[in-house]
């Protein structure tokens, strides 16, 4: 007996071995699914309605917002080609990398119509691709936060360090292509000033770059790429800066350059004084400038709105149909009863 009850002992212990060993999953409810679930029965009626409430409350908030975006007055001047001379016409890289050339560049605009302040001006870049691995790595984020980083620029190449190995400040290729052109605006001969005050988020100004961190060596090297930088004040003031290196996901981007903060009246010419110096030739990309106002949902930007009128309109559609083909061609509806969730109410829940 004492053998027995040591050989049934043994095999206890092996099958609970086995058991531990094994890669089978240990039953439970919910890896089985056998939780209590609610199955809701969707019926013709149910399906109607459903479809009727979307498209009433869709259809709605897509006028709205359609509305809103088309009180939105904006102007949108593309300058690349126009600010090149004809003789350049077929040489626009060299002329936008000539030291020798006049990049002066002046265009009208035209206010549609009355634009109340603040009218925010934005330079607009087509085919430029910000979201490009190798460029938005470009950049080391200890050293734009603290001077206590200043030399870490392992991440920055190919704008790390200069010819002598000093560590340039702001490093990477963002901060040395940061834009540089430049706009001056006036009407009836008198200038209009651009604040480019708090034109950047103030998180990234508190948060991402240091009151403490100024530029060194910052576009000196022998090959230049866009704007300068004001060696004499901290990155955290430095906002356009700022706004570049927050980097655009789709090849098509706006930046905010200024706000203008008085009234535009409506069919006033607006001189515009540009300075022509980003290169954007070498690319086939696009520079416009734009300016524009804002509503209660931002800028201009028709697609919420047509997309809410769409699936609303949409919505409407088909449960119009659905009434017909109820109407026209009913179909007597199964008992429910017979479900197999049905036969067993017990944790579960039906809708119908």
């Amino acid at each position: 007996m004492a053998s027995n009850g040591a050989t049934s002992s043994g095999r206890d212990d092996d099958s609970s071995a086995t058991r531990r060993n094994s890669k089978k999953p240990q039953y439970s409810r919910f890896s089985q699914q056998e939780l209590p679930a609610c199955k809701p029965m969707l019926t013709p009626g149910l399906v109607i309605m459903a479809f009727i409430f979307i498209g009433t409350i869709f259809i709605p908030i897509g006028l709205v917002s359609l509305f809103a975006s088309e009180s939105v007055v904006e102007i949108v001047d593309r300058y690349d080609k126009g600010c090149i001379p004809e003789k350049y016409g077929k040489h626009m890289v060299a002329f936008i990398q000539s030291k020798e050339t006049n990049k002066t560049c002046l265009r009208t605009l035209t206010v549609p119509k009355l634009m109340k302040n603040p009218v925010y001006v934005y330079y607009q870049l087509d085919n430029f691709y910000q979201n490009h691995r190798r460029y938005v790595k470009s950049r080391n984020d200890k050293q734009l936060r603290s001077k206590a980083y200043a030399s870490e620029t392992s991440t920055c190449a190919p704008e790390a360090t200069t010819a002598n190995g000093s560590a340039i400040v702001p490093c990477g290729l963002i901060a040395w292509s940061l834009f540089n052109d430049t706009y001056g605006f006036s009407v009836k001969n008198k200038a209009l000033e651009v604040s480019k005050k708090n034109i950047a988020w103030k998180s990234d100004q508190d948060s991402k770059f240091g009151s403490d961190v100024f530029p060194k060596n910052f576009q000196s090297g022998g090959l230049i790429g866009g704007a300068k930088l004001n060696s004499s004040k901290p990155l955290s003031e430095q906002e356009d800066l700022i706004v570049w290196m927050r980097t655009a996901a789709l090849p098509t981007f706006r930046k905010l350059y200024g706000k203008i903060e008085v009234d535009l009246e409506a069919n006033e010419k607006i001189t515009v004084l540009i300075q022509n110096n980003y290169n954007t030739y070498g690319f086939e990309g696009k520079k416009k400038l734009v300016l524009s106002t804002t509503s209660w949902i931002g800028g201009k930007n028709d697609f919420l709105g047509i997309a809410y009128l769409t699936v609303g309109g949409l919505c409407l559609f088909l449960a119009i149909n659905f009434v017909l083909v109820y109407v026209i061609h009913p179909r007597p509806l199964g008992d429910p009863s017979f479900l197999s969730w049905n036969r067993n109410p017990a944790g579960h829940c039906t809708y119908g």
